[in-house]
C-alpha cells in the first residue's frame, strides 16, 4: 500500500534552516506528483510547494518562494523541501501528499494519499 512519512521537522531559531524528507513506497516511483502543504493551529491547510514527474514543473507558494526549494530523488523514493530563512510565520505541522492521476495544480482535495505529518516551529 501507499505510504508516506515524512521527517525532518524540529525547532530551529528564525533565520535556520531545515530539509524536511518524504519517504515514498508503494508505487512506482516514475509518474506522480508530490506536494508539502502545512497547517498551523486556526488555519486552513494551505500548499507549499509541489513538484511533478511530468514536464519537471514545481510551484511554490509566494509566501516561500526563494526560501523553500523541492526536489526529488528518485532513487531514493525520496522528496525533500529544503527551508531556509525561516520564519515564524512557517510554524506548521507540514505533510506530503502524493496525486498519482494529475498534476500539482489538483490542489489539497485531489490528493489522494497523506503522510501523518512533521512539526516545525520556528521560534523568534
Amino acid at each position: 500500500e501507499v505510504q508516506l512519512v515524512e521527517s525532518g521537522g524540529g525547532l530551529v531559531q528564525a533565520g535556520g534552516s531545515l530539509r524536511l524528507s518524504c519517504a515514498a513506497s508503494g508505487f512506482t516511483f516514475d509518474d506522480y506528483a508530490i506536494g508539502w502543504f502545512r497547517q498551523a493551529p486556526g488555519k486552513e491547510r494551505e500548499g507549499v510547494s509541489c513538484i511533478s514527474s511530468s514536464g519537471g514543473r514545481t510551484y511554490y507558494t509566494d509566501s516561500v518562494k526563494g526560501r523553500f526549494t523541492i526536489s526529488s530523488d528518485n532513487a531514493k523514493n525520496t522528496i525533500y523541501l529544503e527551508m531556509n530563512s525561516l520564519k515564524p510565520e512557517d510554524t506548521a505541522v507540514y505533510y506530503c501528499a502524493l496525486d498519482l492521476q494529475y498534476g500539482c495544480g489538483v490542489g489539497i482535495a485531489g490528493m489522494e494519499y497523506w503522510g501523518k505529518g512533521t512539526l516545525v516551529t520556528v521560534s523568534s
